[in-house]
């Protein structure tokens, strides 16, 4: 549930736009709201040529993901009166001014995203589209214009991403939201807290599931593997990826819904020939006492990524595709640490467990540290792997 309505509601009757509302204020938007809303999220797409100009300044094989977290920190630099830093701690007592990042935020991070993905194939930046568009369809529009002046994106496929955006907007206490109020909690500014939760949801443990099951399809390769695949999970020799969760001890309610978007991507883009493989692997640990005794179930990331390789995604931008709908997320937290008054500088509590009671000795007389605890590389191997003049 996202405020209490159903998952289910939201993906079928409402926009990722609105669910952004319900998630940031706690209440879906009147007419006017969401008119107010989307006009200037919108209206925040477009992005400071510096932040353009210095994007364009990396690497033509730089990840994607490593653009966009640099990119977002860097807002804090592009706008000084949303830095705590300059303006003091109470910035963000003024509610008006914290909207404003809210609506910077949400809107640039599509336009940050496409100029990723663009800048890896080394095609031009594409500027929002001028006529009125919503908010996948306007993130698809920047990916893919080319010379086409009338451009538009298929609607049907901009509903699939704008429903997965739904699906993906928020879950619970995770590992990035926490690093988003841990960061909060120190009085930065928005846009570094906001690269710092990106930063938590790069990781592969974290971001990187849906393109996990993508490589495990592709490793099995063909239905006939599936036999030997699953009694290498059972073996403890391969990990079954999309399947389980620490909330969910039965079916995912968001795979459901994502199975079903799926098959309407398909129809549209043609048949991915891995779906087989995906529905086959599906069937059997469905139907295996070893799956269902431990409660192992397909979560929200076993078709996404099937589909965002239907849609054309190379795999190292799917978390991306995860941080655009989870930086709203991220923003209803930061917004909730600010309003509450409990809230401090969070500072988890540590227990010692070293050594005590050792005397400063002369470095003549150390026996040094156990080369356990090193990588074993010794000081004229390092003197040499350092020598000036070498790369």
């Amino acid at each position: 549930m996202y405020r209490g309505i159903p998952i289910e509601q939201l993906a079928e009757k409402s926009t990722f736009l609105e669910v952004s509302y319900l998630l940031m204020y706690g209440y879906l938007p009147s007419a006017k709201q969401l008119d107010s809303w989307t006009t200037s999220i919108m209206r925040h797409t477009y992005i400071p040529e510096g932040l353009k100009t210095m994007m364009k300044s990396f690497r033509h094989d730089a990840h994607p993901m490593g653009m966009v977290i640099s990119t977002v920190s860097a807002m804090s630099t592009f706008y000084p009166d949303a830095n705590p830093a300059f303006q003091g701690q109470k910035v963000y007592a003024d509610k008006k001014l914290r909207n404003q990042q809210i609506h910077r935020m949400l809107g640039a991070i599509t336009s940050i995203a496409a100029f990723a993905c663009r800048h890896r194939k080394g095609l031009p930046y594409a500027n929002p589209s001028s006529s009125k568009m919503g908010y996948t369809e306007n993130f698809l529009y920047m990916l893919d214009k080319l010379d086409n002046a009338n451009y538009k994106p298929h609607p049907k496929l901009a509903r699939a991403l704008d429903i997965l955006f739904i699906l993906h907007a928020d879950h619970e206490q995770n590992c990035s939201a926490s690093g988003m109020r841990h960061l909060t909690s120190s009085g930065v500014d928005v846009f570094t807290s906001v690269g710092g939760a990106a930063s938590a949801l790069y990781g592969p443990r974290h971001g990187g599931a849906n393109e996990a099951v993508l490589r495990m399809l592709e490793r099995i390769g063909d239905k006939k593997n599936i036999p030997q695949f699953i009694a290498n999970v059972k073996a403890k020799k391969e990990r079954l990826m999309g399947f389980g969760h620490r909330v969910y001890k039965n079916y995912d309610p968001r795979a459901r819904i994502v199975r079903k978007i799926a098959d309407e991507v398909f129809q549209i883009l043609g048949y991915e020939p891995m779906i087989e493989i995906a529905m086959e692997l599906e069937k059997i640990a469905l139907s295996d006492p070893f799956f269902i005794e431990r409660k192992l179930y397909p979560n929200v990331d076993f078709y996404s990524g099937l589909i965002y390789k239907a849609m054309g995604f190379p795999p190292d931008f799917f978390t991306v595709l995860f941080t655009i709908p989870r930086t709203v997320g991220w923003l209803a937290h930061w917004n909730e640490f600010l309003d509450d008054p409990e809230n401090v500088i969070v500072r988890p509590r540590q227990v010692y467990l070293g050594r005590k009671g050792v005397n400063y000795s002369d470095v003549s007389s150390r026996q040094g540290t156990p080369s356990s605890m090193i990588d074993g590389v010794t000081t004229a191997q390092m003197r040499r792997r350092y020598a000036p003049g070498q790369p």
